[in-house]
């Protein structure tokens, strides 16, 4: 006779997609003044997918902005203080960008403006996670997201290919490269803190 081996249960405290310590039965906090502005739909839905968890305990909300250029008016309408801090993450901040640049003009007391080395979001994603030995590379001037569809074989739907071969794949922060987890954090606990 056959009998299902029984399988033991978690011995520690169970643990978010981001790593820390999930607290269950936990209401969400309401919303803090304070927000993080991501650089898109694709960067706002992988936060949430893996620290949903921890920006809902804490009271933060993500908000997708359509570009870097808009940062400006942005921060000028938004006022940041005390208690109404901002957090921004930017795709591809590298020094002497003009990303950069901009960057410089908002960063101050009450707004951080961090980026990653990745081109797009999706370069934050381990390869290995959605079955590719590695990011092609896609020449200047081609539109990056729609050259690695191409140069894999993917569909040439980008939101298709970020919802169900990328995203759908990304399960927890070790799924994640480290430049990105790294900056997330560190806006999270700068809105947080007061």
């Amino acid at each position: 006779m056959l009998v299902r081996p029984k399988h033991a249960a978690p011995s520690g405290p169970l643990r978010s997609a981001s790593g820390s310590l999930y607290v269950e039965n936990a209401r969400a906090r309401v919303a803090r003044a304070g927000r993080i502005y991501v650089e898109g739909k694709h960067d706002a839905e992988l936060v949430e997918k893996v620290w949903g968890h921890d920006l809902r305990i804490e009271g933060v909300v993500v908000e997708p902005l359509h570009g870097v250029d808009d940062l400006p008016a942005i921060v000028k309408e938004f006022r940041p203080g005390q208690g109404r801090r901002l957090g921004v993450l930017v795709d591809h901040l590298v020094t002497g960008s003009k990303e950069s640049r901009i960057a410089q003009q908002i960063t101050g007391a009450h707004a951080l403006v961090v980026g990653h080395p990745f081109i797009d979001i999706w370069q934050a994603v381990k390869p290995s996670v959605v079955g590719i030995a590695a990011w092609p590379t896609v020449p200047k001037g081609e539109d990056w997201k729609t050259g690695v569809c191409k140069r894999l074989g993917w569909e040439d739907d980008t939101g298709y290919v970020w919802a169900q071969r990328i995203l759908a794949r990304v399960n927890s922060f070790t799924d994640l490269e480290p430049a990105l987890l790294g900056r997330v954090e560190e806006l999270i606990d700068f809105v947080t803190t007061d």
